[in-house]
């Protein structure tokens, strides 16, 4: 090859490092996001399983006292 040819190579070689470069950055950028979005998926859903705990909790209490005042339609 020539000189000049070596050097089209190597500059499109350079070119191509610089936006690989640039690609892995914010390749680690959105992986960094996505670890912060399952940190709040997963407190989402504890709370989701908290809250049917204690709607399951009132629920039992009211059939508890409907059946204590004779309120129930069965």
């Amino acid at each position: 090859m020539t000189d000049e040819t070596t050097n089209l190579v190597l500059e499109h070689l350079k070119r191509f490092q610089a936006q690989m470069s640039r690609f892995e950055d914010r390749l680690g950028d959105i992986a960094s996001d996505m670890h912060v979005l399952k940190q709040h998926m997963s407190a989402f859903m504890q709370s989701e399983l908290r809250q049917d705990g204690e709607l399951a909790s009132l629920k039992l209490r009211l059939d508890r006292i409907e059946r204590r005042l004779d309120l129930t339609d069965g």
